[in-house]
C-alpha cells in the first residue's frame, strides 16, 4: 500500500450525515480506500522556524455506512508505523525506534469511532479512542465532504466505476498525551493532522 491508504478514511464516518445535508446517499455498506489517493500527514512546528511533517504510507480497516443509518455509521482503522516516511531516513529511523513511536513494542496507530455529529451540510465532526503506543484517549476529526458520486475517471479506468466520496479530516492533538512528548518544546507539542482520502462503495 501506499500513502493514500491511509487512515484518513477513519473519519470517513462522516458519510452517515451526507442523507441529512439533502446529498444522494449510496446505498453500500461499506467503504474503502483508494491507495493512490489518500494521504495522512502530521503537521508540526520547528523550533518555530519552520512547519514541517511526517507521513503514513500503509492504511487497513473499514468504515460502515448504510443509508439513512446516522446512528449505526462505524469505522475502525489501523496505520502500520513502520510506514512512516518523512524523506530522511535517520529521521525515519528515529521516529520507528524508541525515541518516539518504538515500532517495536508498539507496531500500530489505531482509531475507533464512538459518535459522529453533523456540524453543517459538507461538515461533521467524528469522534473516537485514539491509541498510540499504550495510549488511548478521544480525539475529534472535523470532517469536510468534498464530493460523492460516480467518479469522472471511472470513464477511463473499471477500478473507478462505481459510487464514490471524497473527503478532508482535520484534527489536532498533544502529542505528549500520547506518551509522544520528546523534544518538546524545540518540536512543538501541537500537532495537527491531515486526511484526504477518496473512497469507494462496496456494493
Amino acid at each position: 500500500m501506499t500513502t493514500a491508504t491511509m487512515k484518513t478514511t477513519l473519519t470517513a464516518a462522516a458519510l452517515a450525515v451526507l442523507p441529512l445535508a439533502g446529498i444522494p446517499a449510496a446505498h453500500a455498506a461499506s467503504w474503502q480506500a483508494d491507495p493512490g489517493h489518500t494521504e495522512v500527514r502530521v503537521y508540526y512546528n520547528h523550533a518555530g522556524f519552520s512547519e514541517q511533517s511526517i507521513e503514513f504510507g500503509e492504511f487497513t480497516g473499514t468504515l460502515h455506512y448504510s443509508e439513512g443509518d446516522v446512528a449505526g455509521a462505524s469505522a475502525d482503522f489501523v496505520i502500520p508505523v513502520a510506514s512512516v516516511v518523512t524523506g530522511v531516513e535517520m529521521f525515519d529511523n528515529d521516529l520507528r525506534g524508541g525515541t518516539f513511536f518504538d515500532v517495536e513494542n508498539y507496531p500500530e496507530i489505531r482509531f475507533v469511532s464512538t459518535a459522529v455529529e453533523q456540524t453543517g451540510e459538507r461538515n461533521a465532526r467524528v469522534t473516537g479512542d485514539l491509541t498510540i503506543k499504550d495510549v488511548t484517549k478521544p480525539a475529534t476529526f472535523d470532517v469536510t465532504l468534498h464530493n460523492i458520486g460516480p467518479h469522472p475517471v471511472g470513464q477511463v479506468f473499471d477500478f473507478y466505476k462505481g459510487t464514490w466520496l471524497g473527503i478532508t479530516a482535520v484534527s489536532e492533538i498533544n502529542r505528549s498525551e500520547w506518551n509522544m512528548g520528546t523534544f518538546v518544546p524545540i518540536g512543538s507539542d501541537r500537532v495537527r493532522i491531515v486526511i484526504n482520502a477518496e473512497l469507494k462503495a462496496q456494493e
